[in-house]
């Protein structure tokens, strides 16, 4: 039997931290379970497709990311102004536009990798009719 070492605990509790900050996450934040939800159901149609997947991994990895750091900048911004302040509202802001910067990306990318082979889908069900 092996000992983990220093080095491994320090990262074994590195993981499990991070595992505690997605349950957290999952549980207080409807938008990430949607995002995830809607990526899931985007694999899941490439899959059934036959197209690849990677880049719909890819980006719906980066959307559920500024998700989660979306949630703890409005956390770290509630805990430093809990009155309004104008640069506690811009940084809440701002962190929201990166998220659905990054979904208006993931639709594109859905509709890049996807479209074509749906339409091609969709255009052998309706010509078969």
């Amino acid at each position: 039997m092996t000992s983990t070492g220093p080095a491994g605990k320090r990262l074994l509790r590195s993981f499990a931290v991070a595992g505690a900050g997605f349950r957290q996450a999952w549980r207080t934040q409807p938008n990430l379970r949607l995002e995830a939800f809607i990526g899931v159901l985007a694999v899941l149609v490439a899959s059934w497709l036959r197209a690849p997947a990677a880049p719909i991994v890819l980006a719906c990895t980066l959307v559920l990311s500024l998700e989660l750091l979306n949630s703890s900048i409005e956390a770290v911004v509630d805990l430093a102004s809990p009155d309004f302040h104008p640069l506690a509202g811009a940084a809440k802001d701002l962190a929201a536009a990166a998220v659905l910067t990054s979904a208006i990306g993931a639709a594109i990318v859905g509709l890049v990798v996807l479209g074509p082979p749906l339409l091609t889908r969709l255009t052998a069900l309706l010509g078969a009719g």
